[in-house]
């Protein structure tokens, strides 16, 4: 009876080692955002982090600050600590080549967001920017009839805010009646906010009753906008005001009778950071064939226009 009461204590010692053993190897996942001072960078990281900790995974969460150095720093850091998977919030791919490429060597699956695609990645969960920025300015183009002049305002330095500029280029030279009269292309400064400020206000004096739209390559610079326009006395529906991304602070603008913004592409930031780890989930620790979860480099997710007509759905509290 001795020996049989030992064998169980014995049997269950080891059971309770091995379940240390699995806690001590909880999943890790490491999840960097290239700038969390931008809000949609902070909806993804922060809505990634909260999916993976919802599993139970272990979250090493770290901002870049929008310095590449420094997300190539970070993505060197997790590489060597040997994390089970990396979740990169517009990252930076290319610049990145190498961090990636030895997150690939060392079996560590990497997931972006926005960032764009890499051979060294499983794949990029986003919007199809391109689709996004066409319809953002067909819609604009709609409210003026297709006919008039606008202003628009650029950001070259992200991947996606520039193919929506591009895409603004491909409509207008399809419909000639329509003319940018002026470009104002924002720089990558810390003071980006007093960079559009300055830029579009240039633009505003300069072209002074001569447009009939504006469109932005996104909400931040939208609402720059907005209070510009709102500074000289302008009112919803003197001009047509279109952007990119959405959020409350869009949402409540888009509703209130006195801002100029007329209606934005909602990009689901927080689906996409989610979508991230619920796919390393079936790929990594499900091993599920990665072709069943993304055909090629893009796992793509839909955008949502939202105007006067549908916005009171996206101001309701989510539930």
């Amino acid at each position: 009876m001795n020996k049989f009461f030992k064998r169980t204590l014995l049997a269950g010692a080891f059971a309770v080692q091995a379940l240390a053993a699995s806690a001590a190897h909880a999943f890790d996942v490491g999840i960097v955002a290239f700038q969390m001072s931008s809000e949609t960078h902070a909806r993804v990281a922060n809505a990634a982090a909260e999916a993976a900790r919802a599993k139970g995974w272990t979250v090493t969460q770290l901002n870049a600050e929008g310095s590449l150095p420094k997300l190539a720093e970070q993505l060197d850091t997790l590489v060597n600590k040997k994390v089970d998977a990396i979740v990169v919030a517009m990252g930076k791919p290319v610049e990145t080549d190498a961090q990636l490429q030895a997150a690939k060597e060392k079996g560590i699956p990497v997931v972006g967001v926005m960032s764009g695609a890499s051979p060294h990645m499983l794949f990029d969960v986003e919007v199809n920017e391109y689709a996004t920025g066409a319809q953002s300015v067909l819609y604009l183009l709609g409210k003026m009839g297709y006919q008039g002049n606008i202003l628009s305002a650029r950001f070259d330095g992200n991947s996606g805010t520039r193919i929506r500029g591009k895409m603004l280029d491909a409509v207008l030279t399809e419909n000639t009646a329509v003319k940018d009269l002026a470009k104002f292309s924002m720089a990558r400064t810390q003071s980006w906010r007093d960079d559009v400020r300055n830029g579009m206000q240039a633009l505003f004096l300069r072209h002074q009753g001569q447009f009939k739209g504006v469109w932005a390559s996104f909400d931040g610079q939208a609402y720059v906008i907005d209070d510009l326009l709102q500074a000289q006395g302008m009112k919803k529906g003197d001009i047509t005001l279109v952007s990119v991304d959405g959020g409350p602070e869009t949402y409540r603008r888009i509703a209130d009778p006195n801002s100029l913004i007329t209606a934005t592409m909602m990009i689901p930031f927080e689906q996409l950071g989610v979508s991230a780890i619920d796919s390393i989930d079936r790929i990594v620790v499900k091993k599920e064939p990665k072709d069943k979860v993304a055909a090629g480099p893009y796992l793509f997710m839909d955008s949502v226009l939202v105007d006067q007509s549908n916005v009171q759905k996206f101001l309701q509290p989510a539930k």
